[in-house]
Parts: C-alpha cells; sequence; structure tokens
C-alpha cells in the first residue's frame, strides 16, 4: 500500500487526515497483453503477423513502464525483449507453424486409468477463448458454440439435480436410424446419452437421451413460451431418437434453454407411446406411481441454482407472454402461486398431509392436446393461496385485493415447472440468487431507484460482518438484496463450516434445513427493512419468507420522515411496534442504498426534521441548509434550504439513527465525495464531525449499467458513528489524525453489456484452475459421494465475498486488503484505541 492524499476536499481542519489508498488490480505490466489487442492486430495480417504484433505492443508497453522509450518501428529490438521476457518464440519468415488437428482427443474409457503417450500425459494445452474443457468428460477440449454452450450447462444439471454420474454419459452419441417413407439408412446423433449405470457405452443400454438446441435469437420483449400443445416438432425429434434407440430407453428431454419438455415411453402399450412429464425422476429410478406422478419417487429433487432459475423464468414468461399480463402483474400472479406451492411443503413436512401441488400424466394430457389445462390442478392450487392469505392474515401480508386471477391452463403449467423441487430443501443461495434475479427484472423502481447488484450487496454485508446479537436495517430496501444477503452471511458464517466452502450439494443442505428455524429467529428479531413503495416492501418480505419461513420485518414508511411523521403510512403501526429496536439510535449496523438525484429533490416540512430535535430545538448540525464559503475558504452556513438532493439527507439520517459505535455501509454518488461546491463538502465535513472513516470502495460503472441501466459512478462508504467520549477527545485535543483504507475496484465480473470477465494471464489467455468437486450420485436411492477433478476459469471480480472466492484464490481483492490493513494498521484506529482503554 502507498500513502496518498485523500480524494475528499474538505476544510483546513481535516486536511491532515492521512489516507491509505490501494488500488485492487496486478501491476499494469502484469496485463499489458489482452486478447482484444491480438484480435485488432489479427484484422490487419495473416497469424504470424497477429502474433509478432500483439509482441510488439506488448515489448513496448513493458519498456516504457520500465521508463524507456521505445519506437513501434524498431521491431527487431522489442521482439527480442518481448521474446526474452515472455518466453515466447516467434516463428521466423518461411518457417510453418504445424498445423493443429481437428480431431478430437480420444475419450477415456473411465474403466481404470487411460494409458497414453508422454505428450498427451503432459497436460492439457492452452485454450483458446471460444474453447472450454467438457464437463462430462474433463478433459477433453471442445469449441463452445451456442449448441454446445447449452449442452455443457445441461450436463452439469444432470450431475447435480439428478445425480446422474457423467461416466454414464456420452456426448454426440451416435444412434441408427430408418426413414419410414424410403427405408434408407441414417445415423443421428443424441446431444447426451446417458447409458445404464456402470454398463458399457452401447446402443443397448441407452436409457436416456437429451437433445439440446441453441438458443434463438429472439430479440422480442415479449414472447411465447411453446406448450407440449405447440411444441409437436421438438417432441417428436426426440421421441424418433428414443424410437431408434429401441424400448430399454424411457426418457427424453428437449431443451434450446428457452423451452423444456420431458417425455417418456408408455410402458403399458405394446406400441411405442410417448407421454409428457413434469420432470425426470433422479439417478437411475425409474418407478412411478399409478398417477404418474414424480413427485411420489423417493424424495423431490434439490433444485439446481440454473434450473431453478430457468423454471422461474419459463413461469413468469408463461404469464407474461402467453397471458398477455405486463411483467409487474405477471410477477405478483407467478408469485401467489410460488407461496401456494411453500404453503403445501409446509403442510406436508410440518403436518404430514398429502401433496396438493402436484401435476399427474392425465393433467399434462389434457395441457398437451389443446392447452386447456386441469380444473383439478387449478382447484387446488387456488385453495392453497386462499389458506396462504388466511394463515398470513395476522401478518397483514396480503389483502382483499391479492387475487389469484390466473386460468387453468397458466395454473397448470407453472405447476408441472414446480411440482418436483422441493423449495425447502433447495439450497437457500440458489433460492435467493433465483429470486434476485425474477424481482429485479420486473420491479425496477423510479424516483431515483437504482436497486443495488447483487455482488455490491454481498461485498458491503461481509465488510461490516453483522453479528447474531447486532440489529440491521436497510432504510430504502428496495426488493431486499442487503437483507437476504444479510440472512445467508450470518446462515454461513455461523452454521455451515467455513462459509460452507468444500461441503457437498447434500450435506450444505442438510446444515441448511436444519439451522432454518435458528435463521428464522434470526431474522424476526434483528433484521428490518424499510421502503416508501408498497410493492417493493412486499417483494422484500416474500424474499425473507422464502428464506426462513416467516415474514419478517418490512415496513411501507416514508424513512426520512419516520418516526416523527407519516403516522397515517401503512406500516407506521407495525413499525412502532418493533420501536425499541429500530427508532433513531438504536440501530447497530446500517445498509442502504439510497435514492439519488437532483431531479427528485426534497421539499416542504420534512426538512424541518433535518434542523429541529423533536423539541424544537435547533440541531448542532445539519446538512438541509443552504452553504456559502467565506473568504478565507472555510464554510459558511446560510439559509434553510428550500430543496435538498434525497441522498444528501440521508447520510444525516442514517447517522441518526445507528447508535454511537454502531457501522453504517452507503453506495454513494461519486460526486458528493469530490464535487469542489459547498453544499458537498458540507455532506463530507458532517461526515468527518460525525463519523470514524473505516473504509472507502470506488467501484466502476459497470454495476449500475448492467443491474440497473443508468451509467452512474459510485463509491462504497462504510463509516462507524463517534461515541460521545471520542467527540470530547476531539474537541480537547483536536481532530484525530488516523488511517483509512481506500481502494479503488476496477473489475467486478462482468462488463458493460453484463458479460462475464474471467481472469487472463500476461498473454490474454484464460487462466484455468484445477480442482477436486464434491459430487453426489443417487444410485438405487443411496448417495454415493464422488470426486471428480475438474478445470474451470477464475472469475475477474475485485469484490468476490468469502462464499464466492474458492481457496484457490490468491489474486488482489478488496476484502483481503482490507483484512490486511487492519492487521497492519489496526492498532492506530480510535475506535479501537478507545476499545482498549
Amino acid at each position: 500500500m502507498s500513502r496518498a492524499r485523500a480524494r475528499w476536499p474538505t476544510s483546513r481542519q481535516s486536511c491532515g487526515r492521512s489516507m491509505i489508498s490501494t488500488r485492487v488490480r496486478a501491476p499494469r505490466s502484469e496485463r499489458c497483453a489482452p486478447s482484444a489487442v491480438i484480435a485488432e492486430c489479427g484484422q490487419r495480417g495473416t497469424e504470424r503477423n497477429r502474433f509478432r504484433a500483439a509482441l510488439v505492443l506488448v515489448g513496448a508497453a513493458r519498456c516504457q513502464q520500465a521508463g524507456g522509450s521505445v519506437a513501434i518501428r524498431d521491431k527487431v529490438g522489442v521482439i527480442a525483449m518481448a521474446e526474452e521476457q515472455l518466453g515466447f518464440d516467434i516463428p521466423e519468415e518461411g518457417e510453418r507453424k504445424p498445423k493443429r488437428s481437428s480431431r478430437a482427443e480420444p475419450k477415456a474409457s473411465g474403466k481404470g486409468d487411460a494409458q497414453g503417450t508422454p505428450e498427451e500425459n503432459a497436460g492439457p494445452r492452452k485454450l483458446q477463448d471460444d474453447e472450454i474443457f467438457d464437463f462430462i468428460t474433463g478433459d477433453k477440449v471442445v469449441k463452445l458454440t451456442p449448441t454446445e454452450e447449452v449442452r455443457q450447462r445441461i450436463a452439469r444439471v444432470l450431475v447435480h439435480q439428478y445425480g446422474i454420474d457423467p461416466q454414464d454419459m456420452e456426448a454426440d452419441f451416435p444412434i441408427p436410424v430408418v426413414n419410414q417413407k424410403t427405408g434408407r439408412k441414417s445415423r443421428k446423433r443424441a446431444s447426451i446419452a446417458i447409458f445404464e449405470h456402470g454398463k458399457e457405452h452401447e446402443l443397448q443400454y441407452v436409457r436416456r437421451i437429451v437433445i439440446t438446441k441453441p438458443r434463438p435469437n429472439d430479440s422480442r420483449t415479449v414472447s411465447k413460451i411453446r406448450t407440449f400443445a405447440r411444441a409437436k416438432e421438438q417432441v417428436d425429434e426426440v421421441a424418433d431418437l428414443m424410437h431408434a434407440a429401441g424400448p430399454q430407453c424411457h426418457y427424453g428431454m428437449w431443451t434450446d434453454d428457452k423451452d423444456l419438455y420431458f417425455i417418456r415411453r408408455n410402458p403399458e402399450r405394446f406400441e411405442d407411446e410417448y407421454l409428457p412429464m413434469v420432470n425426470w425422476p433422479r439417478g437411475d429410478a425409474t418407478e412411478f406411481d399409478v398417477r404418474g406422478n414424480i413427485s411420489s419417487l423417493g424424495f423431490m429433487r434439490r433444485a439446481d441454482e440454473t434450473m431453478l432459475r430457468f423454471a422461474f423464468r419459463r413461469c413468469h414468461d408463461y404469464i407474461h407472454g402467453n397471458e398477455g399480463l405486463p411483467k409487474d402483474a405477471a410477477f405478483w400472479q407467478f408469485l401467489y402461486v410460488l407461496f401456494a406451492k411453500l404453503y403445501d411443503e409446509e403442510q406436508v413436512r410440518e403436518h404430514g398431509r398429502d401433496t396438493r401441488f402436484y401435476v399427474d400424466s392425465s393433467d399434462l394430457r389434457l395441457l398437451a392436446k389443446d392447452d386447456a389445462g386441469s380444473p383439478a390442478v387449478a382447484d387446488r392450487v387456488r385453495q392453497l393461496f386462499a389458506e396462504v392469505k388466511e394463515a398470513y392474515a395476522d401478518q397483514r401480508q396480503f389483502t382483499e385485493y391479492d387475487q389469484l386471477t390466473l386460468n387453468d391452463a397458466a395454473l397448470t403449467f407453472i405447476t408441472g415447472e414446480l411440482s418436483s423441487y422441493t423449495l425447502h430443501g433447495t439450497s437457500l443461495d440458489a433460492v435467493g440468487a433465483a429470486y434476485q434475479e425474477l424481482v429485479g427484472d420486473n420491479l425496477r423502481g423510479d424516483r431515483g431507484q437504482y436497486f443495488t447488484p447483487n455482488v455490491v450487496t454481498r461485498f458491503m454485508v461481509e465488510m461490516l460482518d453483522p453479528q447474531l446479537d447486532e440489529t440491521v436495517l436497510d432504510p430504502c430496501c428496495g426488493t431486499g438484496g442487503f437483507l437476504r444477503e444479510t440472512l445467508l452471511h450470518v446462515l454461513h458464517r455461523e452454521w455451515l463450516p467455513d462459509f460452507g466452502r468444500g461441503l457437498s450439494v447434500h450435506e450444505k443442505a442438510r446444515l441448511e434445513t436444519a439451522h432454518r428455524p435458528d435463521l428464522a429467529r434470526y431474522a424476526q428479531d434483528r433484521v428490518f427493512g424499510m421502503d416508501f413503495d408498497p410493492f417493493l416492501t412486499r417483494a422484500t418480505s416474500f424474499g425473507v419468507m422464502m428464506l426462513t419461513d416467516v415474514k419478517g420485518n418490512t415496513f411501507q414508511v416514508d424513512s426520512l420522515q419516520f418516526p416523527r411523521m407519516g403516522k397515517k403510512m401503512p406500516g407506521y403501526e407495525p413499525a412502532m411496534k418493533r420501536a425499541n429496536r429500530i427508532l433513531p439510535g438504536q440501530v447497530d449496523v446500517l445498509f442502504t442504498n439510497p435514492p439519488f438525484g437532483t431531479d427528485i429533490p426534497v421539499t416542504g416540512p420534512v426538512l424541518d426534521l433535518f434542523r429541529e430535535d423533536e423539541s424544537g430545538v435547533e440541531k448542532d448540525r445539519s446538512i438541509a441548509y443552504s452553504w456559502g464559503r467565506n473568504k478565507d475558504g472555510s464554510l459558511r452556513r446560510g439559509k434553510p434550504a428550500l430543496s435538498v438532493p434525497p441522498e444528501r439527507l440521508f447520510v444525516q439520517k442514517c447517522v441518526e439513527w445507528v447508535k454511537p459505535g454502531g457501522r453504517i455501509g452507503i453506495v454513494l454518488p461519486n460526486g458528493i465525495l469530490s464535487n469542489p461546491g459547498p453544499d458537498d463538502e458540507a455532506v463530507r465535513q458532517y461526515i468527518l464531525d460525525e463519523c470514524w472513516v473505516m473504509a472507502s470502495v470506488e467501484l466502476p460503472v459497470e454495476p449500475f449499467v448492467v443491474g440497473a441501466g443508468v451509467n452512474i459512478l459510485t463509491t462504497l462508504l462504510f463509516l462507524r458513528k463517534k461515541t460521545d467520549r471520542e467527540k470530547y477527545e476531539e474537541r480537547l485535543h483536536g481532530p484525530a489524525d488516523y488511517p483509512v483504507f481506500m481502494a479503488v475496484a476496477e473489475k467486478v465480473g462482468f462488463d458493460r453489456r453484463g458479460n462475464v470477465l474471467w481472469v487472463r494471464d500476461p498473454r490474454g489467455e484464460y487462466v484455468w484452475h484445477e480442482y477436486w468437486e464434491d459430487d453426489e450420485i443417487v444410485v438405487k436411492d443411496v448417495i454415493v459421494p464422488r470426486r471428480i477433478k475438474r478445470r474451470k476459469k477464475i472469475w475477474d471480480n475485485d469484490l468476490l465475498d468469502r462464499r464466492d472466492r474458492p481457496d484457490y484464490h490468491d489474486r488482489p481483492n478488496v476484502l483481503d486488503e482490507y483484512a490486511k490493513f487492519l492487521k497492519d494498521y489496526g492498532h492506530e484506529l480510535p475506535w479501537e484505541k478507545g476499545a482498549e482503554a
């Protein structure tokens, strides 16, 4: 770390405060050969020239960093230097590079160790940008085409959700087919063929077939989901392949990452008949009851995060596209059905009732025949939702206006998508991620509301690390990102060893289920949220309920007026019942991302709340004034302001809300921390007078461009409110001089278009990590643990938290740098000195 001048242009009184600055990236000299440079050079010549041009640029950049000056035209010396530093050999003129074989590497049989030449055993070659290691084999290199991308995703789901052994799978398995009209023989390939467990990869042992297609390029904002009745061509394609594979092939799947169909062979008919299914059974299980209800298998499956997001998205898109409802209305209708599903699981789990949230084979046949849906399924779901409203009547979660208006076809479709999953037993990370993606796309706020991206909320929660005995509040909770991440953070820290890293899917889900009551008690007693928007507060409440089975504490109030005004708002009275936790001066940890913008100023009597206390006495310090400068440049408070941007008022409100020693994590626009005007400097001075600055982390533009569609630069500011004794000490001895952690996060895991960023080496190639992955294969209802060696790219994200950061991660990271800062400078921090005293 290097000493650096503070970015805040404050008054003379605070200019002496020292800052510790760090840029959490590798040195520039380590990152000067991006693939974009090579690609650009490639437009001007052959592969040899592209190779040479890239090295010229790299060599020149490194020489300039070393203090030299090199002209690009001096290629000989630069290339020699690049060869020496990077260890490259450039093909000379006339020298031909050996061609890379286009044939796929031979696949190991899976029986024993594969034998190979020394060259083959030396390890995999460097991958190109459009190549990955095949998930099924673990070592075969495949080109990442749109079709392959879907296949790789499905292969992972087959292992993690269905418990199918990768050694029982084969990609592009050829199946002989005969044209029924011409009698001509040919071969078609199954995208993934699944064989009987432990058997050879031969046609007679094929038990399941998967067909994957590339995701369609549909630019329409509204598109319909094809049901079985509208997907005859797709269903026939997989059925024909199952017929060609033989009667021992029981199940088929067709997907293009938007539509998804499951079918099964009817064993009761002599001739081939293929019936629609809601889902596949796990592992090699083939038993069904008379209804063909997959829920009657040993247990409903824990949903894989990919498939749960997929199911949520398909349900919402069906309501939006097929039923014609607006996106926000479609979201609420889907949420009503989702809570009927959660309630049904609770009744089965806690009271031993038979499940009512299911679709049997006869219901699916109705949907596949004419899209009419099943009246029986729809009636059961409507009855469940009526019971949900009654069960939560004391929590005022639903009103008489909450009506489930979907028709029979929509309710049958959604029930079929969700019935085979157990949301209670699914990883809370998966449930939270699926819900956050759905709510974020459909409840975009106005009035300057830019919802905080998940990567930012997780980072901020880990920075402040709320404890079990601390009250947490988000006064601008929006869709509840900070509250959900607080719950997940506490769950992982308190009840999962090493934040859940290294645990198998089964063991992690078991621990989460066992400690769900503990998490519910914490949510009910310590976690609070407020928002002005009634729809957002309800969305937050539902999100908390999905994680804990309790509504939690989310109130519809105007946070700037609470508790002195706004008594007519619906959430005022419920909030006052918890006044011992959330009144000003009572909160331990506060997270928030307040609304920004001068186009939504706060005016009127509410400003008086920031200038006067409850007795009408003028406050010693307040932001709600007009500010100017004296001749010496110091700040001068003017008349009471007639309008103030909300983000400035929220700074004061948050400071007043936390107790002395309480911690604040707030997202602020960079202007407040850098603009030279007196109004912004007054905010900075207020912060320095009332709080210790723990850390300041500047973000790039990408998080809010991708997450909220706005081009805004922000900083994450972490504060600790001063105690009365600490203020007294400063009045006696002058402002304290203490180190402050400051960092610039240059990468947050994705670019402006939302494309995921991966770590690259100095040559611009992906950096891959080898690791052991713990999988669980269910064979004959027995869970068999299995370790598989995998390779994967490293996410280029400076804000990785402990849940996302794997053991092998050794790159610069803001949280790691902050831990080092505390270790090196913690003894100099004023609040630590006070604790020692």
